[in-house]
């Protein structure tokens, strides 16, 4: 029994599943957007809830080569002197090794061994002393494995890497204009002929309506894949191939159930007095179609295009059936996010900039429009 002033459990439970499944939207989105303007250094060390603290960090660097910066002393002893941050960011020194094998094998200041006389030692500033004989102090400099305090550093390089360089922008901006050009019909089309068809399934009485909405109904549950291949045999049949009006024609039928369905749901909740008031006034189906139906289904048509807006942006089986060629003109930013992997597989800021820059317009949209996605999604839930 419900105690006065008390929520009962089940609110509760409600509430906190309602935080959970933010915390879980919110979460990958924050780490994409704090990891694209980290260095791959950085993301390889440490996670991106750590990044605006300093991290514990292995840097390889290599000492000055010794053949034009070596110095013989009155003992006949040749050494290097130098800072191993000479022309890059000045770190704290906490410990440092000659081999990979063996990280922080010495501490700042001390002394290694490296054979035969051949010592070297660190200091925590980066200044180092290399010493030993002509033979030993020649050829490259000496790789160093540094264990440093590293602060928090933030670019906007990888935003100008992806967006502005020549060897890479040419390829993100043709696809993200790629991605426009076939979003953009694939989102009205679909919304145009649904709104037709639930109007018509709503409210004009012809023979088999029942049987249509049932169809409709069903072709909710038909998984796209089912129809790939046929439709794909249909579009190169009748001459239409791999193209843009293949994919706008396959997005438009395979967003339309969802479409009807939606829309047919919103405008049988409308009142009946209106409608039939408007026919009273002699207007034609198609008038109260586009003067009454249409400006109050606005809640319905937005929380479609939402849907369907974020269906076909990050889209890549469709594009990749009924769009992608060979000579890649009409790639797709899904595409091209995964030709990346496949190119720059370790260069994480990179794929987090660009998996970023991919779904900026969709998260947009989204927030433009959220108002009116729970008012379309309860549209004809209650009388």
């Amino acid at each position: 029994m419900e105690t006065a002033g008390q929520k009962p459990l089940v609110v509760w439970a409600l509430n906190i599943s309602v935080v959970v499944l933010v915390l879980l939207w919110i979460f990958p989105t924050l780490g994409l957007f704090v990891s694209s303007f980290r260095t791959g250094e950085q993301i390889t060390a440490s996670g991106w809830w750590s990044s605006m603290f300093p991290a514990e960090q292995t840097v390889q660097l290599r000492a000055a080569d010794p053949d034009d910066n070596r110095i013989e002393t009155s003992a006949g002893v040749f050494i290097v002197e130098g800072n191993i941050f000479e022309g890059g960011d000045t770190l704290t020194i906490d410990a440092w090794a000659t081999s990979s094998r063996d990280l922080g094998a010495f501490a700042a200041g001390e002394t290694a061994d490296l054979g035969d006389g051949e010592t070297l030692t660190l200091e925590a500033d980066g200044s180092y002393v290399w010493q030993g004989d002509e033979d030993q102090l020649s050829g490259r400099g000496q790789r160093i494995f540094v264990d440093a305090t590293v602060p928090p550093e933030f670019t906007t390089n990888n935003y100008g890497f992806v967006l502005f360089d020549e060897g890479n922008s040419e390829g993100m901006a043709k696809a993200f204009f790629n991605t426009l050009t076939v979003v953009i019909p694939a989102t009205i089309i679909p919304i145009l002929i649904a709104a037709f068809a639930a109007y018509a399934l709503a409210w004009m009485d012809f023979p088999g309506r029942a049987l249509l909405i049932a169809a409709v109904v069903g072709l909710l549950v038909v998984p796209l894949q089912l129809a790939l291949i046929p439709l794909l045999s249909l579009h190169n049949a009748i001459g239409i191939g791999k193209g843009y009006l293949g994919v706008w024609l396959a997005h438009t039928g395979f967003g339309l159930p969802l479409a009807i369905y939606l829309l047919r749901n919103y405008m049988v909740g409308l009142p009946r007095d209106i409608i039939e008031n408007a026919r009273v006034d002699g207007a034609t189906e198609f008038q109260i179609f586009t003067k009454i139906i249409l400006p109050l289904s606005f809640p319905a048509l937005a929380s479609f295009a939402i849907f369907q807006f974020l269906w076909t942006w990050n889209d890549l089986l469709v594009a990749l059936v009924f769009l992608i060629d060979s000579s890649g003109q009409t790639t797709v930013m899904t595409k091209q996010i995964v030709e990346l992997l496949g190119t720059r597989g370790g260069d994480w800021e990179i794929l987090a900039t660009s998996a970023f820059v991919s779904i900026a317009v969709p998260l947009a949209v989204f927030f433009m429009m959220q108002r009116y996605l729970v008012r379309g999604l309860l549209a004809g839930s209650v009388k």
